[in-house]
């Protein structure tokens, strides 16, 4: 098994102790992992943007950059729905608009393979207790993606619950969004500053001492809610919570 990690903008730029989580956990799971230098973007703020046209280098460079490989892993929701849901559309829309096969052919070969980290875990694994020890209480946030595009589901709870000494306590109104949506927070400061703060408030109210998430995009966005609410709650992601092991310190 051939398994690449796919590190994403925001993790390689703001949250880099998540992608080793990942190496360090899949590592421990006998998964032998590459990281290709040549991958960039995805492509999802361009998309989302409205920039279609400029986002199919970045899918050819994805494509390309991960050619080979039987599985490529991502500690990202979103990136992950991003190549899976978005890829095969701009490659219809290419061949509707008569400029050929060539990006649906590329799609095609990469969407499959293409998984979120704790998918890959319970779907192509088969595995729920990765052996960690978390000895904490901890919420979990299921992002937008994760839980609409990718269809997640009770996947991530599994894996946390199976982790020793963790303390798993449900978070009200947990699929309610968190409000960054990548440029959304940018374009609707105000509607997304609002939507932070309600999902803060209910973090807070559980009593957790921290909040995962599949996606530091939205992990970032909560954080930042609750520092300047002043909140001891901590916002980790879910790869270094399945990473964790008896000799780890908080």
């Amino acid at each position: 098994m051939r398994v690449a990690l796919f590190i994403t903008c925001v993790n390689d730029t703001l949250y880099p102790r998540t992608g080793q989580a990942v190496v360090t956990l899949l590592e421990r799971l006998g998964v032998e992992v590459d990281f290709p230098p040549e991958q960039s973007c995805c492509g999802q703020p361009q998309f989302n943007t409205g920039y279609r046209h400029d986002t199919e280098p970045l899918l050819r460079r994805y494509a390309t950059a991960f050619r080979g490989y039987d599985y490529i892993v991502t500690p990202s929701g979103s990136c992950a729905a991003m190549v899976r849901d978005n890829y095969p559309r701009m490659g219809a829309r290419a061949a509707a608009e008569g400029r050929g096969q060539e990006l649906a052919d590329l799609a095609a070969t990469a969407a499959p393979r293409t998984f979120e980290l704790t998918e890959f875990l319970t779907d192509v694994l088969k595995v729920t207790d990765v052996g960690a020890y978390y000895p904490h209480t901890v919420t979990y946030h299921p992002t937008c993606h994760g839980l609409r595009m990718l269809g997640l589901g009770d996947g991530p709870r599994t894996l946390l619950a199976a982790v020793e000494g963790l303390d798993l306590v449900e978070l009200p109104g947990a699929e309610e969004c968190c409000g960054f949506g990548g440029t959304f927070a940018v374009k609707n400061a105000a509607v997304s500053a609002a939507m932070g703060a309600d999902k803060a408030r209910n973090i807070v109210s559980t009593g957790a001492e921290a909040v995962c998430t599949v996606d530091n995009s939205c992990q970032m966005h909560i954080g930042g809610t609750l520092a300047r609410q002043g909140s001891a709650v901590r916002p980790v992601h879910i790869a270094e919570i399945l990473a964790s092991t008896e000799g780890d310190v908080w």
